[in-house]
């Protein structure tokens, strides 16, 4: 019998050997959740695949790539009150979503939880998770863990109700780093993020990635979220940090130019978030740089929030 508090949704294009290991850790999970499978228009038989081993898996097809907006679709499906999102390399320990599960219970306001993430068959620390736990800002009472601005989505349970009425993950951000600007507009509807590393995810990168790509996206996203949501001037900094971030490259130019194209987009989107938000943004941006960090996973701009800049590996 499937659980009635918590399900995982995961997204996928064109990765059924990677997508199939991690299924087969999911279906044994103790909490028993069920499970959303988003196929974002994969050509190499994922679907077909899956329903041969996991007849009990609820398989969505988007239909195209639809990228991070996928979860979207995926949590529409589902009838639970917490939703453990996870990639196709990515899975929760055995008891953690149990645990999660709890913690939500406990915290009216938690709307996210992000987790620690052992990377590989060796179970090593993803440096982010350092990041998370020295997070400079101010804990309220009664939180869970230290406050974020930000979330690796892959490492993240969620609250439904709130993602769902922040409008959860927008589709013109596709992947990479489309988390912020989900961040951003949780927490300025007065919703807690939070990082306990007692939600340990584990993560097996796959090989099947286009580094360049994913980098030219989480430049436009980190521009283009910057643009929608703090004053001109703050935006404008912003800005200057992430190009000057970046050695100049083609994935680079090509980000620039990427967020040069939404300017209709964002003017059309732009909603301008309380000065307390940005200060939080701006306090995290003032904190010494940890540009010598080199995290495992994808990511955009950093879940403690900002402290760095983007980062792709």
């Amino acid at each position: 019998m499937n659980n009635p508090s918590i399900s995982i949704v995961m997204i996928t294009w064109n990765r059924r050997e990677s997508t199939l290991v991690t299924l087969a850790r999911l279906v044994e999970l103790p909490e028993r959740p069920s499970i959303v499978l988003v196929n974002n228009g994969s050509t190499d038989g994922t679907s077909e695949a899956v329903r041969r081993q996991f007849p009990q898996v609820e398989i969505v097809e988007a239909g195209a790539n639809r990228g991070a907006f996928g979860r979207n679709l995926g949590v529409n499906r589902t009838a639970t009150p917490y939703v453990a999102f996870c990639d196709d390399d990515s899975w929760p320990d055995p008891g953690c979503l149990r645990y999660a599960v709890e913690q939500f219970a406990a915290h009216p306001r938690l709307a996210i939880l992000c987790g620690r993430v052992l990377v590989g068959p060796e179970n090593i620390d993803d440096p982010i998770c350092r990041e998370l736990e020295r997070s400079p800002l101010p804990r309220e009472p009664g939180m869970p863990g230290p406050p974020l601005l930000g979330f690796l989505a892959g490492a993240s349970v969620i609250r439904r109700a709130a993602f769902l009425n922040c409008g959860g993950f927008t589709d013109f951000l596709h992947i990479g780093g489309e988390e912020e600007l989900l961040a951003i507009d949780l927490t300025a509807a007065g919703w807690w993020i939070c990082y306990d590393p007692r939600y340990v995810v584990h993560h097996h990168p796959s090989p099947l990635r286009n580094f360049t790509d994913r980098r030219a996206t989480v430049v436009r996203n980190a521009l283009v979220a910057a643009w929608l949501r703090r004053s001109f001037w703050n935006a404008l900094r912003r800005s200057v940090r992430i190009v000057r971030h970046y050695p100049w490259s083609v994935a680079t130019l090509r980000g620039i130019l990427a967020a040069l194209g939404s300017v209709r987009h964002i003017v059309r989107n732009r909603r301008v978030v309380p000065r307390h938000i940005q200060a939080a943004m701006e306090l995290l941006e003032s904190q010494p740089s940890r540009d010598h960090v080199q995290p495992h996973a994808d990511r955009g701009p950093s879940p403690a929030a900002g402290r760095a800049l983007p980062h792709v590996r």
